[in-house]
């Protein structure tokens, strides 16, 4: 009868599936050890870190803004012009402010945002030079004044846009 020479099976440190099992335990640590050092030390912009209260207080004037400029019976309507790159604003309603301010929110990327000062040149037209190549959707809004204002008009808008955009109380967008 043959004998048999018993296999010798290599000790576990040299054979290939634990150093594979360890190694993908260990990518797996190191992997989610970088993602949460990354999460910890960048900040989101879009949260907001202040008092929760006091947010939920602006909130409340941005509603009574709103509510005002429907009771002046105020609309407007914002054109961009493609090739001087103008802004015109025609105000219709029962205020003719001097000034009024215009703000262009990005809507991820808050030091995208953009102010500008318009003039009131007659009737309730406005205009003020504007940005080159305007691109991607904004959220509009337009105050008589750049801090405490009575009114606020709102709108939406994803430039380049050939139609003029409606800026209305609460936050109603139609284009013409």
């Amino acid at each position: 009868m043959p004998t048999t020479t018993p296999t010798k099976i290599p000790p576990w440190y040299k054979q290939f599936w634990p150093w594979f099992l360890l190694g993908l335990l260990f990518s797996s640590i190191i992997v989610s050890t970088t993602f949460a050092v990354v999460s910890i030390k960048s900040s989101d912009g879009m949260v907001v870190q202040e008092d929760y209260y006091e947010h939920g207080k602006a909130i409340n004037m941005v509603i009574a803004k709103q509510v005002r400029a429907r009771e002046l019976n105020l609309s407007a309507s914002l054109r961009l012009d493609p090739l001087t790159s103008d802004i015109v604003v025609d105000l219709a309603g029962d205020t003719r402010p001097e000034k009024l301010y215009l703000q262009l929110i990005f809507p991820t990327e808050n030091d995208r945002d953009q102010s500008f000062v318009l003039e009131h040149v007659r009737d309730g037209r406005y205009i003020t030079q504007g940005p080159d190549n305007l691109r991607y959707r904004w959220y509009l809004q337009l105050q008589p004044d750049q801090q405490d204002s009575d009114w606020r008009l709102t709108g939406e808008a994803t430039f380049p846009s050939e139609n003029s955009i409606a800026l209305l109380p609460g936050g109603r967008t139609e284009s013409e």
